[in-house]
């Protein structure tokens, strides 16, 4: 039986555009190429949903509670790791929602060094220190009145639940 091909599969992960008073909460990041700018955002881990991977990333990286309202949009992108050459692509699902509780008990996530409040202006001011293109990109989609309902993004219990398999 010949081998399998290798199939590509990009990283699956999550962000949360925050908004209170004009102004939107991000996290300053430490990264390879220094300190970035992103949304509250991280990977979709095993046995959780979309919605739960955002509402879990928004508090280990801001120490508030998130419960997600509305899908902004998914969005993908590519870029090769400077130090390492790797070529990475990512698929982002992007929420609005309320913020909820914030916990300063909580740790912060490892690397992120502080959270932000700025302005749309503000963000789109400084383009080199964000993380990823998809910053701005979710803000001004956000900005739009773009909104989807949660419902877009549908889990099966398979994933949350193995054994319903």
């Amino acid at each position: 039986m010949p081998a399998m091909p290798h199939r590509w599969k990009p990283n699956v992960t999550v962000a949360a555009l925050i908004e209170q008073g004009g102004r939107f909460l991000l996290v300053e990041e430490e990264t390879t190429d220094g300190l970035k700018l992103n949304n509250p955002a991280g990977h979709l881990d095993p046995g959780e949903s979309p919605i739960q991977a955002c509402a879990r990333e928004v508090l280990e990286e801001t120490a508030h509670d998130f419960e997600p309202t509305a899908l902004i949009g998914v969005y993908l992108n590519r870029f090769t790791k400077t130090r390492t050459g790797d070529d990475l692509t990512y698929m982002r699902f992007a929420f609005a929602g309320t913020l909820g509780t914030h916990h300063d008990w909580r740790t912060l996530d490892t690397g992120i060094v502080r959270t932000l409040w700025l302005t749309a202006d503000e963000i789109r001011a400084c383009p080199e220190r964000h993380r990823s293109p998809l910053l701005l990109r979710c803000l001004e989609d956000y900005l739009a009145g773009q909104r989807f309902p949660l419902t877009l993004v549908h889990t099966d219990i398979s994933v949350t639940e193995p054994s319903a398999q």
